[in-house]
């Protein structure tokens, strides 16, 4: 069974810093472009950051200069480094990938992770 697993949400104080972290587990033959999304309450979900396997990568305006991903191809894992937090980036965080499996390219989802941040 394919699965991503998130860890490394939490409560921090405005102008903190988290580091959130995906790791990709079953029998995977290669990753696509790997992502963060967001939900906060009462809103859409929102893409936060993504990388290509060639390491090309992908804000929006809201996060630009603050977030930053990366991955580790040979961990399978892609990383989510959050610097400056405002309480606007208080959302639960999904990790998203598109991998290659036996069945073929599939989309997977984490479970999500709770990011909350305190003004």
């Amino acid at each position: 069974q394919v699965q991503l697993v998130e860890s490394g949400g939490g409560l921090v104080q405005a102008g903190g810093s988290l580091r959130l972290s995906c790791a990709a587990s079953g029998t995977i033959f290669s990753i696509n472009v790997m992502g963060w999304y967001r939900q906060a309450p009462g809103k859409q979900r929102e893409l936060v950051a993504a990388i290509t396997s060639s390491r090309s990568t992908d804000y929006p305006d809201s996060v630009k200069g603050r977030f930053t991903i990366s991955r580790d191809n040979a961990k399978n894992t892609v990383y989510l480094q959050m610097n400056s937090l405002k309480p606007e980036d208080t959302a639960v965080y999904y990790c998203n990938a598109r991998v290659l499996t036996t069945l073929g390219y599939v989309e997977l989802w984490g479970q999500g992770t709770l990011v909350t941040v305190s003004s």
